[in-house]
């Protein structure tokens, strides 16, 4: 079989590192905008040919689409024109709505699996792929029934290779989900940088007395607004939400600090302690 991946930065080459892994087999082929990307994953290891993107689109029986998500949009019905009813083709963009809406009466919407696996780093380029990044992550499948059988059965195959555990949704639920437990905390993570960049005008003092708890707080505002722009302006309204009731809460430790509200201020913590329910 052959792959092509159209995108060959960390992701791409994270999930070309999973290809090479299970499927030694298998011939990967990439294309990227950026020559420079390019260049760098075939020097990496994880391409074993560079192509063009018409090349790429003909030779491939699965094309994985690994780009930021407003490229994706532009660029996925271009995809489907060039593919015959053999070949499939999916995504692993962070939102999903637009995605589907903009092939959904395309001929060729069945070959196409919309899909989003839950893992990424702060990181960009192919020489920050991560060999074995998937493994026991969530993978979702968006509009499932909207896909042609074989072509999910394909995508399904490849995500239990990992294995990941795999989670079916509708791209419109997908992005509210989306938003509330990655697309904020990337909003919150940029925001307290900014916060600190701004009141701690002495670097050093950042660099000397930051403990874990800052650093892993902020550690997503490392993430590349090339990637992150496109996923808040295409998943707005969602974020939106979820950005008002984060102000919200901020707004209640606030006014606990303002008017010495102690006992409040436990009662927020502990019911934010709730979360160890849910994340051990």
């Amino acid at each position: 079989m052959t792959v092509g991946i159209i995108g060959t930065g960390m992701m791409g080459g994270s999930f070309a590192w999973l290809i090479s892994e299970k499927k030694p087999s298998w011939n990967l082929i990439g294309y990227d905008a950026s020559e420079e990307n390019l260049e760098k994953a075939v020097e990496v290891g994880f391409i074993d040919e560079p192509v063009s993107l018409d090349e790429l689109v003909k030779r491939s029986d699965l094309i994985i689409i690994t780009i930021p998500v407003n490229a994706i949009v532009k660029l996925l019905p271009k995809v489907l024109d060039g593919i015959s009813n053999k070949q499939v083709v999916m995504d692993i963009g962070s939102t999903k709505e637009q995605i589907v809406d903009v092939i959904k009466d395309h001929s060729k919407r069945g070959r196409f699996v919309a899909t989003h696996p839950m893992w990424g780093t702060e990181y960009s380029g192919p020489e920050n792929a991560v060999k074995g990044a998937f493994k026991g992550r969530v993978a979702v499948i968006c509009n499932k029934e909207e896909s042609d059988n074989d072509a999910v059965e394909l995508i399904e195959g490849l995500y239990d290779l990992v294995p990941m555990q795999k989670v079916y949704m509708e791209a419109h639920e997908h992005d509210i989900h989306a938003a509330y437990v990655s697309h904020i905390s990337h909003i919150a993570s940029y925001a307290l940088a900014l916060t600190v960049l701004e009141k701690e005008r002495e670097e050093d003092k950042i660099f000397q007395l930051a403990g874990g708890g800052f650093e892993s707080t902020v550690r997503l505002a490392k993430s590349h607004a090339a990637m992150w722009v496109p996923i808040f302006m295409q998943n707005k309204e969602n974020v939106l939400d979820v950005l008002n009731e984060h102000i919200s809460q901020l707004r209640k430790f606030k006014a606990c600090l303002e008017k010495e509200n102690f006992d409040y201020l436990q009662e927020l913590i502990e019911g934010a302690n709730k979360i160890k329910r849910i994340i051990k």
